[in-house]
């Protein structure tokens, strides 16, 4: 049994799973290696628009992504940190809703005062922070082409 297929066993098994984040997408409120995670397994309720989720990805990667539209089918997906829309994200597809988070040693759950601003924030600014991301990251994608040649 390969390691992806343990993660839904346990959440299936526990209903809970707390886990480290890899990579830097929900940056900045969940650091690589540094962050802890708890995400609770879904139940047959649709997520809300904010929410936290740990989905599916064919072939086998999870990811853990913020919920930015609810459709009549499907989400729309984008990380905290990320330019690019995922769409067609199903309720079969999401595993798990997530809870809470450790922050160095401070422990936070999705009710916190401090996590709804954040996530108010997150959610209202999406189109400036995607575009400020798309003008930084253009100038390097011209200069990596342009030393190529």
């Amino acid at each position: 049994m390969d390691r992806m297929t343990d993660i839904e066993h346990y959440l299936k098994d526990n209903g809970t799973l707390t886990y480290s984040n890899v990579g830097v997408s929900m940056m900045p409120l969940l650091r690589q290696g540094k962050d802890l995670f708890t995400v609770k397994r879904k139940d047959s309720r649709r997520c809300k628009a904010g929410d936290v989720v740990l989905y599916r990805r064919p072939p086998n990667k999870y990811v853990l992504h913020r919920v930015i539209e609810v459709r009549q089918n499907d989400y729309v997906i984008l990380g905290d940190n990320c330019i690019n829309k995922e769409y067609g994200i199903s309720d079969k597809d999401i595993i798990g809703i997530m809870t809470g988070y450790v922050r160095g040693a401070k422990a936070h759950t999705v009710s916190d005062r401090s996590y709804r601003v954040y996530t108010w924030v997150i959610m209202h600014t999406i189109p400036l922070r995607t575009a400020v991301k798309r003008l930084v990251v253009l100038p390097k994608r011209v200069l990596k082409r342009l030393l190529r040649r």
